[in-house]
């Protein structure tokens, strides 16, 4: 999940940036991996996020005490950041946790590719000023052509499968409504980006100390684990979350918005070459092309009549 703020920076020397940018797409396709294997190991999804969420902000608190900067202090702001949390953490993570019972972490990694079109869909139904235009119109129906061909729904629908599917999507969909919520937050406030997002890791974690405990018990004997469910859970929130946090906000820093945000068109690249090199996924042909055609979609929805 990205964040992101509504101005660009001046343009800036893509070695200044380009290796946070490569680290950056690395690390969050190679967060299925760890979610995939985290589940099969028998974590429960809830609770592979709040270890997920507690180590990414322990790394973040110790990056900010390492700044000499601070969480938030305003009251107004937590409330923010807690509803931020909820939408663009605590759901999202759990629905991919659950998705990655039911299916490859391959089809999940695309399934995040769907963000920018999801993005595209929330904007133009809550932001009147975004008006619906030919070309958005055109990209979001080959868009959602893509969607349904990365179900392959020639095939028929229904089962586990499906309900995968559908829990990664809804994930994906989540996002779109944290990114824009995110990016106000970030216009409207005058703290960094580092102190917002460690705040936010910080609500999500207070969060999931209820919430986990309420849905799946108990949570699992640390002895219980494997080596490998352990690394899992500690690589994708330290690695995956805090880590990548503050990569994320040094390419929004260094080279703007917009470039930070074509990472999610890598990600499932990354996520597709993981998968099948190291968990030996099965990937079928129509699951890399419905992923084309939706990004396809969401560069037709950008067009403007003025760009080639």
């Amino acid at each position: 999940m990205t964040s992101a703020v509504l101005t660009e920076r001046p343009a800036v020397d893509a070695r200044a940036w380009l290796p946070a940018y490569g680290a950056l797409a690395v690390l969050w396709g190679a967060s299925f991996l760890f979610i995939k294997v985290a589940v099969e190991g028998g974590v429960a999804p809830i609770y592979l996020t709040l270890g997920r969420c507690a180590a990414g902000a322990l790394v973040l608190v110790v990056l900010l005490l390492v700044t000499r900067d601070r969480l938030p202090t305003d009251k107004r702001l937590w409330g923010q950041l807690a509803l931020l949390a909820f939408i663009g953490n605590v759901i999202p993570f759990t629905l991919f946790g659950y998705g990655e019972q039911r299916i490859s972490s391959i089809l999940a990694g695309i399934w995040n590719g769907t963000t920018p079109l999801l993005v595209l869909i929330v904007i133009l139904l809550f932001m009147p000023s975004e008006r619906p235009t030919r070309e958005r119109i055109i990209g979001l129906a080959v868009g959602f052509v893509g969607v349904l061909v990365v179900l392959g729904v020639w095939r028929g629908v229904g089962g586990g499968e499906l309900a995968g599917q559908l829990m990664c999507l809804g994930a994906a969909a989540c996002y779109s409504v944290a990114l824009p919520y995110t990016r106000k937050i970030m216009k409207e406030r005058p703290e960094s980006g580092l102190a917002l997002a460690g705040g936010q890791l910080v609500a999500a974690t207070v969060q999931l100390i209820v919430i986990a405990p309420l849905l799946a018990g108990a949570p699992p004997r640390p002895s219980t684990l494997t080596p490998e469910v352990t690394g899992s859970i500690l690589a994708l929130g330290a690695l995956g979350t805090g880590v990548a946090f503050a990569l994320n906000f040094r390419v929004i820093r260094l080279a703007g918005p917009t470039t930070s945000a074509t990472v999610t068109y890598v990600i499932p690249v990354v996520s597709t070459i993981i998968g099948i090199a190291v968990l030996r996924e099965h990937l079928s042909w129509y699951e890399p092309v419905g992923a084309v055609i939706v990004l396809a979609g969401v560069a037709l929805s950008q067009r403007t009549p003025r760009r080639a």
